[in-house]
């Protein structure tokens, strides 16, 4: 530990974490092949056997006070979607559903009482309001109207099928597949940290210019060194503190290597989300991107630059519909007619179907023929519409928060140069299986290139928080290089809440408060500080300079997140777009204020997952005008993280003692 100013800092990530496992170390080939084909079966298999025991063990109580599942719904057709059934689920008595932790893109299974001994309908979820969730399906089941109907979650097994077939592709020396970067992502090399700066070999020459306007993109210092270095290298880490533009840089750098003529170019990202803000970002400069993937995962005003969007409007689409109506025409006599005639009629059928078949792959490779940048999540880039195409360079956006499997779903498709955006101080991959995050599946590939000796371009201009908010991140995560883009003046304290010091607007409402572990333990929760939020939020709010979705609600446990909901919902007043998540769902997001709750208060001094200082930076670093934290001051200072933090506040003057008084 060392002193900067008033904030001790770590000098290593590592010296405050579990050392990384040996998936660290150098490999051998099938070393890294067993380990994550054994790593991502356990994944499956403890994320499969969750949601079979909640089937199977749970009561209907504990399912639905844990969010997992919904009952008693009704169900009626709502139209359609892109060709696939939208499904409208309510309530009986079409009152407010409970809270629950279905959300937009969500994958549901839907099913009358017992999914693990019925026939089910897989489906995803479109939107969701008080009193219904609409869901969209690629085939209805039968009887909707008739009877009741309850929603769970489900286990993702194409997602693993994907990751395992990458591996093996990453390993083959046979068939086109894989990449020329192998042995350097393996760490095989000589010196791996010179081989990742060699200029990427790329086959052809681009149609475009080969030294591109740099100075014409809209980038601050750090983020021109970021995309010079990556245009230059094959292998490139770009790290991004909270607020200093990761996506923007993305978005930048892809329009440079566009304007080269380099690619075809695949961008990824873990989350749907986030491959949202990159097709956004593209779009509005002009890259001509398509989005892969079912249009129902995709932020609503995007989905016209969606690949199914896009095949619907192609020329050749009325072709497609004529032999489709030739089709029906044909289907609607084939029970009148008899021998030879059925018999040709059926192989006339067969042959439209196959000449349908063969446009629709036509117009597929039309539009991806004339995409500059295909966006996708990484596991996305698996899709058999994709086929044997290969892209020479891609891009992973939230690389940090992929694991290694994942991030080479994208890779394995010939890439030959690689760049991977993310911040190893921020959340990891979020990985289900205790074995298998012991054996290292919780570190990415961006993390492990670093420990291996491969360095990162770091932003450090931040445009998001207060000059003050900033400041401990900065100096305990960042080593004090992190500047501000944006002014005191820029960001001024919000009315409607007493700030300790209005020039600083952070505070800490010190809440000696009761800690509880829901019936089924997988939560905790804490009445106390889930008061103080309301009663904090409802102040902010008082003064109408804030609407509710100016503010976000933090907590790192899921209970609490439900009981504050759950106070909302018996409260009279208006909190119409406010948003209320863990940690981990607002990674890669931001407020004018957000209000934590850190839940523990305890005579042991335990704090559980909070003394994960990623997350303690995540939480931290949302806020653009002011940071509003409640807890146990006691209990939070049995964590050297939360100490430093607590320390600062106190020197600082922040303790919001006036609240509790």
């Amino acid at each position: 530990m060392s002193e900067k100013g008033r904030v001790r800092r770590l000098d290593s990530f590592s010296d405050d974490n579990t050392p990384l496992s040996p998936v660290a170390r150098h490999y051998r080939s099938q070393d890294h092949l067993d380990r994550f084909i054994r790593l991502i079966g356990l994944e499956l298999e403890d994320e499969t056997a969750q949601v079979e025991t909640r089937w199977k063990n749970w009561n209907k109580e504990r399912l639905i006070r844990s969010g997992y599942a919904i009952f008693d719904l009704t169900a009626k057709k709502s139209g359609t979607f892109f060709d696939e059934q939208i499904i409208t689920l309510s309530g009986r008595d079409r009152g407010r559903l409970p809270p629950h932790r279905f959300g937009h893109g969500d994958m549901i299974v839907l099913s009358r009482s017992r999914p693990w001994a019925e026939k089910t309908t897989e489906g995803v979820v479109l939107d969701r309001g008080p009193t219904r969730i609409r869901i969209v399906v690629k085939e209805t089941p039968s009887d909707l109207k008739r009877g009741g109907w309850r929603i769970d979650k489900g286990a993702n097994r194409v997602a693993h099928d994907r990751m395992q077939e990458a591996l093996f592709t990453f390993h083959s020396t046979e068939g086109e597949g894989g990449t020329v970067l192998r042995d350097l992502l393996l760490c095989n090399t000589h010196d791996p940290a010179f081989s990742a700066t060699l200029p990427p070999e790329l086959k052809g020459k681009g149609k475009g210019r080969p030294n591109p306007r740099l100075d014409k993109l809209s980038l601050d210092s750090s983020q021109m060194e970021a995309v010079e270095n990556a245009i230059n290298s094959r292998l490139t880490l770009i790290q991004g503190p909270p607020g200093t533009g990761k996506t923007h840089t993305a978005v930048q750098l892809l329009k440079a290597l566009v304007e080269m003529g380099r690619g075809p170019i695949l961008a990824t990202a873990e989350s749907n989300v986030a491959v949202d803000n990159l097709l956004e970002g593209l779009l509005d400069n002009g890259v001509a991107a398509v989005r892969i993937g079912r249009p129902v995962k995709v932020r609503e005003q995007l989905r016209a630059a969606t690949l199914d969007a896009q095949m619907e409007l192609h020329p050749e689409q009325s072709e497609i519909e004529f032999i489709r109506e030739e089709t029906q025409a044909m289907r609607a006599v084939l029970h009148d007619l008899r021998g030879k005639e059925k018999g040709l009629a059926h192989r006339d059928i067969s042959r439209n179907m196959k000449e349908i078949k063969s446009i629709q792959k036509k117009i597929v490779d039309d539009t991806l023929d004339r995409a500059e940048v295909i966006c996708s999540t990484n596991v996305g880039t698996g899709h058999h519409l994709l086929g044997a195409r290969r892209f020479p360079i891609v891009l992973i956006d939230e690389a940090t928060q992929a694991s290694e499997p994942s991030a080479l779903v994208p890779i394995v498709r010939g890439a030959r140069q690689l760049i991977m955006v993310g911040d190893h101080r921020q959340l990891p991959p979020t990985v289900i299986s205790k074995e298998a995050e012991e054996g290292g599946l919780n570190i990415s590939l961006f993390e492990r290139l670093i420990a291996n000796g491969l360095s990162t371009t770091m932003l450090t201009t931040q445009y998001r928080m207060h000059p003050v908010i900033r400041e401990f991140p900065s100096v305990r995560f960042y080593d004090n290089r992190l500047t501000d883009g944006c002014s005191s003046e820029e960001r001024p304290p919000a009315a409607g809440f007493i700030w300790p010091d209005w020039d600083k607007p952070v505070a800490f409402i010190p809440v000696r408060g009761s800690e509880s572990t829901e019936q089924d333990g997988s939560s905790k929760t804490n009445i106390d500080e889930a008061a103080m939020v309301l009663q904090v939020l409802n102040g902010l709010l008082a003064t109408a300079d804030l609407r509710a979705d100016d503010i976000g609600i933090i907590s790192p446990y899921s209970g609490q997140v439900r009981m504050i909901e759950e106070l909302i919902i018996q409260s009279s007043n208006d909190y119409d777009g406010l948003e209320v998540k863990t940690v981990d769902g607002y990674q890669g997001r931001e407020k004018e204020i957000i209000i934590i709750s850190t839940v523990r208060s305890n005579e042991e001094g335990k704090v559980g997952f909070l003394s994960d200082m990623r997350r303690l930076n995540v939480a931290i670093t949302r806020a653009r005008c002011g940071l509003i934290v409640i807890g146990d001051e006691t209990t939070l200072r049995r964590d050297k993280n939360w100490r430093a933090w607590l320390d600062w506040i106190a020197e600082s003057g922040l303790m919001a003692w006036h609240m509790v008084r």
